[in-house]
């Protein structure tokens, strides 16, 4: 076989995905494991299919023990109540970065427990400086790492607790960072550290000023993003080009390459130099922050060098292989991150998409086109390279006629442009095979398939990698002239991603129904197995995979919802906000959309909850559109993820209750009219259908006018009404407004209570809920919130009330349907 390593790499992969599916325990497999290896070297001697057959089966069961022997650890546990400060003291193991208003850093509190620290500063404060190494003690409030439960959301828990990360802890403005005497940690990584923060260090003082290229080359450079603002990047994700912005193994490649060319032209030996490239690779590894990408592509690079030195021939699937046989076996959990399976995913496509089509087409003029002055090596091509290769002596000799110009330098200008050409073509080639190799991944994790990054990667990838090289001549030599050439080529890059967007469709899309990814898994499989001869079935292949892409790209399926069913769903956005709301005739509201409390600081959290939890959540219910956003008042944690929601799902309308000038509602306006949205203010009187059912606005009054502040009774009150059920929805709105919705005799009898305010004691009171009389009462709050929501008196009051009573908090994502007669829920813990 030219790939002997294929086979073995996926019966491991499928013993690492059956131990996901059955629980299995170490000594249980020890025994199949002996008996299957040993009969598969016994077999050697009569029967090679036998033998295959078994090893494949130990590969198995090798990828099923090495899952079990990696299985997480029970999570430590610390003394420490909710929203209890505690005195933390351990060892700093992750720098401090300092990046406006906040200084964050990793807090070693024990061996293989750590916690993730954010010390809000004061305006004009200095950050503390916290090497590696450094011994500390501090006052701060802890709290375990939770997930929002919500169907389809990313397990941030399991993340985290690979990497050892089990708590965050927050310490406020002008808390006391002692020092504590002596160090600890390792020699070792404090020196990689110190590298780093010097390279930091260095590109801050050569882009003083700029900090849009101080951020990004500090991205593309070291891998480090905290200065990195998401505007800074958003054309580079929709058109497919922000992984030559990371760290990646392209870095790895251009790196290499730069020093192999540098060691060879002084005359450094072909393995001496390959050595010093694959330290320095490692190095690099080291110094970008141990990222999985570039270790991937460092350990490929050394399977190379090895290969070189035992005079092999590097296959290019083989070695893919062979590095990730490797990586699994130190970590199989690996297997279910997007960074490693778009990794892997990309070379595959090149290996097995991209270079047999090159091989067959352009490849053989390529290594035409080299000493093309010399016709005796015409006899070692093939003949259509051949007559290639006289063609262009004719026409150089033709032109040479016309021209006044030597034949040497006509046939070199032929002969570079000729390059030029293939070189295109080839990028586009490989472009194009990443594009479609990746579609699916970059649905299910990022929601997009780039439409123009066939071609926008053709021209940005070339400039970004030629800026990796030159920023670290810039780093090493702290000269302003390579810096100011690699910023330039960082913003002709930009202006090419910028025009390429005016034609990227502005869409997002859902996950892909899971008969479409299999159907798609499959065409790729046969497309890249079929030989090249098999021209019956290479096409069909082709117009398949074509055919599925252009599917999974743009998504022709229905939402995942009920038809004549009126659903409500109150999304785990933490402690804020955010509804869904079906219709029973199809059309889909958002009532808010989530957000984190600022309390008017001009910082904010790198967590967008309306791009990162909410859309999530409707892309899992295969929501492409909303017909409208309501929200029902400009509070951080009720709107801060609107204008990423309006941009992900294009509403025909945005509701609003009562507003006043600020920063919450300037964003959704002119989001709103940049987009051709229509902006509807709702005031109390408001009756009409919707959707195949009735939506009556309680609140707020006509009359009402709005402090210069947003304030919690600006809220937008809803009572939607389906059949003989009812929901109504509240908002944020507190006992004065509730004592006028009573006082007003308006009926608000409802089956279904979205609870004011959080379940804050200043709402949800008696005489309300005597109104109201709700047979569920909805609660949406963040986990171990600093409010104490919900508070114990209004717990009560709905208990009094006999109202059963669902909290985001402790059930995550809760849903109520009615289909107008009969009421039943479901949670994301208990369905």
């Amino acid at each position: 076989m030219k790939n002997p390593l294929i086979p073995p790499l996926l019966a491991f992969i499928a013993g690492i995905l059956i131990s996901r599916a059955v629980a299995f325990e170490a000594r249980e497999l020890i025994l199949p494991l002996i008996g299957c290896l040993a009969l598969a070297l016994c077999a050697l001697w009569k029967s090679r299919f036998l033998a295959a057959a078994a090893g494949l089966v130990v590969c198995a069961l090798a990828g099923i023990l090495t899952a079990v022997l990696h299985r997480l650890p029970p999570a430590p546990t610390v003394n420490v109540r909710s929203r209890e400060t505690a005195l933390l003291s351990g060892c700093v193991v992750e720098p401090s970065i300092f990046y406006a208003g906040r200084d964050q850093f990793t807090l070693e509190l024990a061996s293989g427990a750590s916690a993730r620290v954010t010390l809000a500063m004061k305006d004009g404060e200095a950050p503390p400086d916290l090497p590696y190494g450094q011994a500390v003690e501090f006052e701060a409030r802890l709290r375990t790492i939770r997930n929002f439960h919500n169907p389809g959301a990313f397990d941030f828990v399991n993340y985290s607790a690979r990497r050892q990360i089990y708590w965050t802890a927050s310490a406020s403005p002008g808390a006391e960072i002692k020092r504590l005497p002596g160090r600890c940690g390792s020699l070792f990584w404090k020196a990689i550290f110190d590298l780093r923060s010097a390279a930091l260090r260095r590109l801050d003082a050569l882009y003083a000023g700029n900090d849009y290229a101080d951020g990004m080359m500090q991205a593309i450079l070291i891998g480090e993003t905290t200065k990195l603002d998401k505007i800074w990047t958003e054309h580079f994700r929709r058109t497919g080009t922000f992984h030559a912005l990371v760290i990646s193994g392209l870095h790895i490649t251009v790196i290499a390459g730069f020093l192999l060319f540098l060691l060879r032209i002084c005359f450094v030996p072909a393995i001496p130099a390959l050595g010093v490239t694959a330290l320095v690779a490692w190095l690099y590894a080291l110094v970008s922050g141990w990222s999985a990408p570039v270790v991937r592509a460092s350990s490929a690079f050394t399977l190379f060098l090895i290969a070189r030195y035992f005079y092999r021939r590097g296959r290019l699937l083989n070695l893919l292989a062979a590095a990730a046989i490797g990586y699994l076996l130190y970590d199989p959990a690996q297997l279910f991150e997007a960074s490693f399976q778009l990794s892997f995913l990309s070379v595959l496509a090149l290996g097995t998409l991209a270079i047999p089509i090159l091989d067959r087409t352009s490849r053989p003029y390529v290594q035409g086109l080299r000493n093309l002055g010399e016709p005796s090596r015409d006899l070692r091509l093939a003949p259509h390279v051949q007559s290639f290769r006289l063609e262009l002596r004719l026409l150089a000799e033709t032109l040479w006629y016309y021209l006044p110009l030597q034949r040497e330098w006509i046939l070199a200008a032929l002969g570079f442009g000729c390059r030029l050409a293939l070189y295109v073509y080839e990028t586009a080639a490989l472009s194009t095979a990443i594009q479609v190799g990746l579609a699916l991944p970059l649905a299910i994790y990022f929601h997009r398939v780039s439409f123009t990054g066939f071609s926008a990667n053709v021209l940005i990838t070339p400039l970004l990698t030629l800026a990796v090289p030159v920023g670290f001549v810039a780093i090493f030599t702290d000269w302003s002239v390579p810096a100011k050439l690699a910023e330039w080529l960082l913003v002709v890059s930009e202006k090419i991603a910028n025009w390429h967007v005016r034609f990227e469709p502005d869409w997002r899309i859902p996950d892909p129904p899971v008969w479409l990814c299999l159907a798609f898994a499959a065409a790729l499989a046969v497309l890249a197995l079929v030989p090249g001869r098999s021209r019956w079935l290479r096409w069909p292949a082709i117009a398949a995979v074509l055919g599925l892409f252009a599917m999974v790209w743009w998504h022709p399926f229905p939402p995942d919802v009920q038809p004549r069913v009126l659903e409500l769903t109150a999304i785990d956005v933490g402690q804020g906000d955010s509804l869904f709301l079906a219709f029973p005739d199809g059309k889909l509201m958002l009532m808010d959309g989530g957000g984190i409390l600022t309390y008017g600081r001009k910082t904010k959290s790198k967590l967008d909850i309306g791009e990162d939890v909410v859309s999530s959540y409707l892309w899992t219910r295969g929501i492409s559109h909303l017909d409208v956003i309501a929200c029902s008042h400009m509070h951080d944690d009720h709107v801060g993820g609107v204008p990423a929601l309006m941009d992900n799902f294009h509403p025909r309308e945005v509701w609003t209750g009562a507003t006043q000038e600020s920063p919450e509602r300037r964003a959704i306006e002119d989001k709103a009219r940049s987009r051709g949205i229509k902006t509807i203010a709702m005031t109390a009187g408001r009756n009409f259908a919707y959707g195949g059912a009735q939506i009556e606005v309680l609140s707020p009054p006509a009359d009402y006018e709005p402090g210069p502040e947003a304030k919690n009774n600006d809220s937008l009150v809803l009572r939607v009404t389906y059949g003989r059920r009812v929901f109504l929805l509240t908002g944020d709105l507190e006992k004065e407004m509730e004592f006028r919705l009573v006082g007003d005799d308006r009926t608000l009898r409802s089956d279904v209570l979205k609870v004011g305010h959080h379940g804050s004691n200043t709402s949800s009171t008696d005489v309300f809920l005597d109104a109201v009389s709700p047979t569920f009462a909805i609660i949406s709050d963040g986990f171990e919130n600093s409010f104490g929501h919900p508070h114990r008196n209004v717990l009560a009051r709905l208990a009094a009330h006999h109202a059963g009573v669902l909290r985001t908090d402790t059930e995550g994502a809760i849903t109520v349907r009615t289909d107008g007669t009969r009421l039943w829920s479901e949670t994301a813990r208990y369905r």
